[in-house]
């Protein structure tokens, strides 16, 4: 988006037709629940509003919301994947112990 907003003027429906997601945001419908939903269709609503060099700014300050966010999930997943396997391990030890 960011590189058709700088070089290539494209129109917005044509952009982002190659994304099944975008477009049922853009039809109004619900995607994801919650805040990471809301942050999607604002994120979408926004496109194509301003002028070129503020979509730019805007795109870029979503980038970096994106990737904060990116970066916290992989934290989260980091410090509770290995305990979720412990507990489905410890989980299918108890059924097996209960089934014999």
């Amino acid at each position: 988006m960011l590189l058709n907003l700088k070089y290539g003027k494209s129109k917005v429906k044509e952009v982002y037709e190659n994304y099944p997601y975008v477009r049922l945001v853009f039809a109004g419908k619900e995607v994801l629940k919650g805040e990471d939903g809301e942050f999607i269709a604002a994120y979408v609503r926004n496109i194509g509003t301003t002028d070129a060099q503020s979509q730019i700014d805007y795109l870029n300050e979503r980038k970096i919301q994106l990737k904060k966010f990116r970066d916290e999930s992989a934290a989260n997943y980091k410090k509770y994947s290995s305990l979720y396997i412990k507990i489905c391990l410890l989980g299918g030890i108890l059924v097996a112990v209960m089934l014999a």
